[in-house]
């Protein structure tokens, strides 16, 4: 257990490993890994249902009807047949990124958590990418595709719904150098020695 408060924040191109090497750094650095655990969170947080919020994750919609909920009934039921726009279910996991944080050393991966906790200095900030070909292959095997023509528009349709939803709510380029503190080519070394790499520099920028 580290006596540092550390917070690794992780942007991935899909099938980069991001999601293993996370939870690689969570285990070296004794942190709490947020993928997908921070939209059960957020649910629970909010009291809406963690379906609504898997709905809207990191790909931006269009919905600009927002229902104000009167004080008193934010753990109703109500919610649930509110019509809130993809803002407010941002809000409401942006502040369970900010909570989470507060609490001890995170992980989180994606859900444009580097520009939520900005203005914290206990945070580095890493792109995650891979050529294609090792991608494909990452992609076909863990969602089963056959085909790498359907795997490679799996990849493009799911990077251009999160490079829409990061540059909506930070107005900035997603995968760009200038957002983080470090990118790496995970296929040059494979997942593993990647990890390690990544935690020897975590290791150093928190003087550990």
């Amino acid at each position: 257990m580290n006596e540092k408060h550390i917070i690794i924040n992780l942007g991935r191109q899909l099938g980069s490993g991001g999601h293993d090497i996370g939870r690689m750094l969570a285990l070296d650095f004794g942190a709490n890994y947020y993928d997908r655990e921070i939209l059960s969170r957020a649910a629970k947080e909010s009291g809406l249902s963690e379906r609504m919020f898997e709905k809207h994750d990191e790909h931006k919609s269009f919905l600009r009807s927002f229902l104000h909920i009167p004080n008193g009934l934010a753990n109703s039921g109500y919610q649930q047949s509110a019509n809130f726009s993809q803002d407010a279910f941002f809000k409401f996991q942006s502040d369970a990124i900010m909570r989470a944080a507060d609490e001890g050393n995170c992980v989180f991966v994606g859900r444009c958590a580097d520009y939520v906790l900005r203005n914290r200095i206990d945070t580095v900030n890493i792109f995650i990418t891979a050529k294609i070909e090792f991608r494909i292959s990452q992609v076909m095997a863990k969602q089963g595709f056959k085909d790498r023509e359907e795997a490679l528009r799996f990849i493009e349709q799911g990077e251009s719904q999160r490079a829409a939803y990061y540059k909506f709510y930070t107005g900035k380029k997603w995968g760009h150098s200038e957002s983080y503190d470090l990118c790496i080519d995970s296929s040059v070394l494979g997942l593993m020695e990647t990890e390690k790499l990544l935690a020897a520099f975590i290791r150093k920028r928190f003087d550990l």
